[in-house]
């Protein structure tokens, strides 16, 4: 059972469409009991990072979204979901991010068109995450105007007028910047890939 987090602000519709594709059963849930009982756990979202971080306060889903990691169980995190984990965003001043992860989020320079919208490569770093072993630079789907420059546990690299962090592995949590459940044949294998091996 793949458990999706609702907070009010994910693609939910793409991401139950497919794991499903791939076989699995899946639920969509606002529930911190849910939450804190899940194996496979995915974090997705669009939209703004202090708001976000407000709905995941308010309806109590922090504390097992972090009990979550802290046992370390799978957790996937996809776009506005991979910025959450870390500490804080340009974008939101004085909001406090999950902070699983160290770092910040900072917004896209004058020079590139904000967002980034469509498909671009991720460069995966050798021998770390769920990217490796897929063809050198795969191509997914990206929709976002904010980014990470920098972290210990990057697994994939991106250049959009920068260079950006496009996916980051530990252990037990997985995220991508880009949508793999948009991503057509590449995105469902990392799918697949984070179904059998995350956590392991």
């Amino acid at each position: 059972m793949i458990t999706v987090v609702d907070y009010g602000m994910g693609n939910l519709r793409n991401v139950r469409r497919a794991f499903e594709a791939i076989g699995q059963e899946v639920l969509v849930t606002h529930d911190p009991s849910a939450v804190r009982s899940a194996h496979y756990l995915v974090l997705p979202g669009v939209g703004a990072f202090g708001e976000a971080a407000k709905r995941i306060d308010a309806l109590e889903l922090r504390e097992p979204l972090l009990d979550h990691v802290a046992r370390n169980k799978p957790l996937l995190g996809i776009c506005l979901g991979m910025q959450l984990l870390f500490e804080k965003s340009e974008e939101s001043p004085g909001v406090t991010g999950l902070g699983i992860l160290p770092g910040e989020v900072v917004r896209f320079g004058k020079g590139v068109k904000v967002p980034h919208i469509g498909w671009n490569d991720a460069r995966p770093v050798p021998g770390v995450g769920l990217l490796d072993g897929l063809p050198a630079e795969p191509c997914f789907y990206f929709v976002h105007s904010f980014y990470v420059p920098e972290s210990s546990v990057e697994a994939a690299r991106t250049s959009y007028g920068v260079g950006f962090v496009s996916a980051v592995s530990t252990p037990s949590v997985t995220a991508y910047q880009f949508h793999p459940e948009k991503s057509q044949t590449a995105g469902l294998e990392l799918l697949r890939r984070f179904v059998s091996g995350a956590g392991k």
